[in-house]
């Protein structure tokens, strides 16, 4: 039976394909044309199109008709071996053609469960190592290409290749939170209509707020004056209920202190790096997210137990 878990995994992973596949089409395109007016290769220019032509027209073709898993298989397969003669034509240029392969045990991780991480780790060893036997023990004759030219192009792959990841790793963290809401979802469902102590002992909790943390860490979000839990809510994709049992597990007796305890420990860190005679007190705040003096101070010596004139003059003896 697909639930909704599963039907909006399934939405994440087909938009992940679909980024993917403009990404990677970018990409061929930019070395095709490298490879035809920059660095003269008409036939890795030639591979390179034709490898343009076969992502896109297949994905076309096949994009509605077979399952996410079918593709994915498929396309770690062929794009490895597709790989395999850019891998040998750049041997002795260049070991950063084998980077490409990098991402695919990423890609696994996202797409399959853990033993095809394990099994596509090693059909990437195995073709480095392929690629090592057969290019000191057969001569080819690949151009040659200069050191510069190495330069330009080992450049845009380590760019490409950084981009790739990023997409795969932002995907994988969109599908966690779905996992996440669900597993939180059913546990709440399995003790029937919880009281707050019960669902603040859900095994989830701890994984959420960590969550939570990183995101407010990351981006600061706490730096918005207007910012708030439905705001948190939408930028997680986590239902606010959740956010707000898991904040309360964590010791805090409302999301309101949470974030202020936030916006406390960056008004620290900026009276601490910053000469207050030099700055005023009101762009400190109001950097840190409170919206007046008034309010800044009464959560101040709530959270303190000082006032800010009293931090500051301790700060200043120091």
């Amino acid at each position: 039976m697909t639930t909704e878990k599963d039907i909006k995994i399934e939405q994440y992973k087909r938009q992940l394909i679909y980024y993917y596949n403009i990404l990677m089409s970018v990409i061929l395109a930019i070395f095709g044309l490298i490879f035809t007016f920059i660095i003269p290769d008409k036939i890795m220019a030639w591979y390179l199109f034709g490898g343009l032509f076969l992502l896109d027209y297949t994905y076309m073709i096949v994009r509605k008709t077979y399952s996410v898993n079918f593709m994915v298989h498929s396309y770690i397969i062929i794009a490895t071996l597709y790989n395999f003669y850019i891998m040998l034509a750049f041997w002795d240029n260049s070991i950063a053609s084998f980077v490409w392969l990098i991402p695919i045990p990423l890609a696994a991780y996202v797409f399959f469960q853990r033993k095809y991480i394990f099994i596509y780790s090693l059909f990437v060893l195995l073709n480095i190592i392929a690629g090592y036997l057969i290019s000191k023990t057969f001569s080819f004759n690949f151009p040659k290409h200069r050191p510069e030219d190495v330069r330009i192009t080992d450049t845009i792959l380590m760019v490409s290749n950084v981009a790739v990841i990023s997409l795969l790793v932002y995907f994988k963290d969109k599908i966690k939170r779905v996992e996440i809401y669900h597993e939180i979802e059913a546990k709440n469902k399995n003790t029937g209509i919880p009281s707050v102590p019960v669902a603040e002992k859900a095994p989830f909790a701890n994984e959420l707020f960590e969550k939570i943390e990183s995101v407010m860490r990351e981006k600061h979000l706490y730096k918005d004056v207007n910012f708030n839990i439905s705001k948190l809510s939408a930028e997680i994709e986590i239902n606010s209920s959740y956010i707000s049992k898991s904040i309360r597990a964590k010791g805090y007796p409302n999301f309101n202190n949470y974030l202020n305890r936030h916006r406390i420990e960056c008004v620290k860190r900026l009276l601490n790096e910053n000469d207050i005679e030099k700055v005023t007190l009101m762009y400190i705040y109001t950097e840190a997210g409170f919206s007046n003096q008034s309010t800044f101070n009464r959560v101040f010596k709530q959270i303190e137990n000082i006032t800010p004139s009293e931090y500051i003059s301790s700060l200043q003896l120091h």
